[in-house]
């Protein structure tokens, strides 16, 4: 069923656990994180947005996420819009049905990034959905790891993610605190006494890009500090391609492309559930 309002982010946020949201490219990717959330009984995000919609398009991708999550019965699936700099990607995300949207203008100076998303915080009120915006910015590529480096000049200053919530209006900010996307061949560091000024300041809950690869006690210490979504790609990524490269000598003699997207499909299911599993304080081990 379709996740609507912030009751999951709020609720997530008072207990110190995070509302996952997995990027989606495909059928397949779609498929694995809708079983994920109905194997787990807990909320979910499935992010369709701006990277992926130049794959697979954008209507197609925004049906096949919106049936997913309306056709579950047991799974309580919100469907997001990841990194959308455009404003009329953003409308027709929210006319089609979209219970949020992250617009995204961290690269544009502070008051021009302010002017965007009190915009789309405009626009997403009519339709119901809650917004996320970001300040600061993530280094890396969205959908390919490039072993990012965070620099402290790029990261969210507090003061100023104050302000721009107080002008905004956001239900939840994205912040840059040492976190990047993708995985790096160093373990990622996160400034954490920066995210805890952040968090003292700012009166919504917070967002983690760029999770994948990130040692637990990193994860956990973010959750402490007011992170209550948490983005995942990379590490479902790596999940599908790797499950596709073991299946593919069994299946070329045979062209048996199905047995190729099943183990994708069910690759994703597994990985995004260890990831759920970690999004809690009392988990132990692994990454997110």
């Amino acid at each position: 069923m379709l996740l609507h309002g912030t009751d999951a982010l709020k609720q997530a946020a008072a207990a110190g656990h995070a509302l996952p949201g997995f990027v989606v490219y495909n059928l397949e990717t779609v498929q694995g994180i809708t079983a994920a959330a109905e194997a787990a009984g807990t909320p979910v995000l499935i992010q369709a947005g701006s990277s992926p919609f130049k794959h697979a398009g954008r209507e197609t991708l925004m049906r096949l996420a919106l049936d997913a999550a309306e056709d579950s019965g047991t799974a309580r699936l919100g469907v997001h819009l990841d990194h959308s700099r455009d404003l009329a990607e953003i409308t027709a995300c929210l006319e089609s049905g979209y219970t949020s949207v992250m617009v995204d203008g961290s690269h544009l100076p502070f008051a021009e990034n302010m002017a965007l998303t009190k915009e789309a915080v405009r626009r997403s009120r009519d339709h119901g959905a809650w917004v996320e915006a970001e300040l600061g910015a993530l280094p890396g590529d969205e959908d390919v790891s490039t072993d990012a480096v965070a620099t402290d000049a790029a990261m969210t200053d507090p003061v100023q993610a104050a302000e721009f919530v107080a002008a905004t209006g956001v239900d939840a900010l994205a912040v840059a605190v040492g976190n990047v996307h993708g995985f790096t061949r160093d373990p990622v560091r996160l400034d954490l006494d920066r995210l805890a000024a952040i968090h003292e300041l700012v009166p919504v809950p917070l967002v983690l890009h760029g999770a994948s690869g990130l040692p637990v006690e990193e994860l956990h210490g973010a959750l402490a500090r007011g992170v209550a979504k948490v983005n995942v790609n990379a590490e479902l990524r790596r999940a599908y391609l790797d499950a596709v490269h073991a299946a593919l000598p069994s299946a070329l003699p045979g062209s048996d492309v199905v047995a190729v997207w099943t183990a994708g499909r069910n690759a994703v299911r597994d990985a995004a559930l260890e990831v759920i599993g970690r999004l809690s304080p009392h988990a132990e081990g692994g990454s997110a």
